[in-house]
């Protein structure tokens, strides 16, 4: 069987490579599991495997990354009602991160901007979810949470990022 390559398409090596991230992402992210009763979520590693994707790779792989790996998490993790969500915020976090530091030559402000836009639009998205799912009172308690998950992500992401850049280039 002949495997055709073409610009359009991953290739099969860059859909392992992202198979891979996925599932050292949800593994991580599962080990490091914080729950946090109150707000029916938790705190964990997960923003900063995404942040990495994002960074490394760009805005189309930092958003299949972020989806896929908060998506499985959820399933594995016992909160099935947030999988949809999860899927679409942190893809869309992925994204945007990536976005924001793809066509530019990575430097510390860069990275800050999209880390901020980042967690920002996690939040955020997480106070609508929380609200649609429960009460907007549920959302409001969590975003405290979400911003310490969002800002521990990028704590651990940005040492790693200036030492795994070198190898990924």
């Amino acid at each position: 069987m002949k495997i055709m390559k073409t610009n359009n398409l991953v290739n099969t090596h860059q859909l392992t490579l992202l198979a891979v991230i996925v599932a050292a992402n949800v593994a991580i992210a599962r080990v490091f599991l914080i729950p946090i009763p109150m707000t029916h979520g938790n705190v964990n590693l997960c923003d900063t495997g995404i942040f990495l994707a994002a960074w490394l790779f760009g805005s189309k792989k930092g958003g299949v990354v972020g989806g896929l790996s908060r998506f499985l998490l959820d399933l594995i993790s016992g909160y099935p009602q947030y999988m949809v969500f999860s899927l679409i915020v942190h893809g869309l976090e992925g994204f945007i991160v990536g976005k924001l530091t793809e066509d530019k030559k990575i430097s510390a402000k860069s990275l800050i901007v999209s880390l901020i836009a980042g967690v920002l639009f996690m939040v955020l998205g997480y106070l609508v979810s929380d609200s649609l799912l429960y009460k907007f009172s549920t959302g409001i308690i969590a975003v405290p949470m979400n911003v310490i998950q969002g800002l521990v992500g990028a704590l651990v992401a940005v040492p790693l990022f200036w030492r795994l850049r070198k190898l990924v280039k």
